[in-house]
């Protein structure tokens, strides 16, 4: 089936920000005397404040929860968000992809009010055909909600005409559950073996890379 929409996560993917989001949650955290590794805490990355929060701190109500992402979020925005920058070449992948008259669609665990920042500061709001955000669903990846809302408003779109791009193996997984193949890349600091028992079809460096074999790629099989 040829690959007629595409979809993108952000944090890791697109932006680097995942190490940001380390240092807001590493603040959040403390702000109740929690003191966590910051690899365990970088190793949770990717899912959204209700899935990545209970993996940390089994034991705190849902009310702790809630509060916890709140800060994670102020703190986010007031001390990182204008320091997350686009990797190199994303806004040129996803322009390819559109050109190629494939449907560009951000789907992240990330709040609305990121996700609109960063359709700005990535330049790809005439690029993009929709948009799903953490916001947008009950649970954030490795859920399956954000894409299946992605593929609810692709409606003439079947799954194995879709793939996914993302950095982390709850894109994955989130994918899988959904049963979209996903292409990984390296840049949001996971290992191989774990993009790859999570079920990534393929894995680049970063999106420069995957933008230089994007006929190669599973995202180029475009021929109908």
């Amino acid at each position: 089936m040829p690959i007629k929409a595409i979809l993108f996560d952000i944090d890791g993917t697109l932006i680097d920000s995942n190490d940001l989001h380390v240092l807001a949650w590493e603040e959040a955290f403390a702000g109740i005397g929690a003191r966590l590794d910051r690899q365990a805490i970088h190793d949770q990355i990717g899912k959204g404040t209700d899935m990545l929060v209970p993996s940390l701190l089994p034991d705190l109500d849902e009310d702790g929860v809630t509060r916890l992402g709140e800060a994670h979020g102020r703190i986010f925005k007031e001390k990182y968000l204008d320091r997350a920058k686009p990797f190199a070449r994303a806004h040129d992948l996803l322009a390819h992809a559109h050109g190629l008259g494939q449907s560009v669609v951000l789907a992240s665990s990330a709040s609305r009010n990121e996700l609109d920042h960063y359709l700005d500061l990535l330049g790809v709001r005439d690029l993009v055909a929709e948009t799903t955000s953490g916001d947008d669903v009950a649970r954030t990846k490795p859920a399956p909600d954000i894409f299946a809302a992605a593929l609810d408003k692709l409606p003439d779109t079947p799954a194995d005409a879709v793939i996914v791009v993302g950095d982390t193996p709850y894109d994955i997984e989130a994918a899988g559950r959904c049963g979209i193949a996903a292409v990984a890349v390296r840049s949001g600091g996971f290992a191989d073996e774990a993009l790859t028992q999570a079920g990534a079809v393929a894995i680049y460096d970063d999106v420069a890379a995957l933008l230089a074999d994007y006929a190669g790629s599973p995202l180029g099989d475009i021929a109908g």
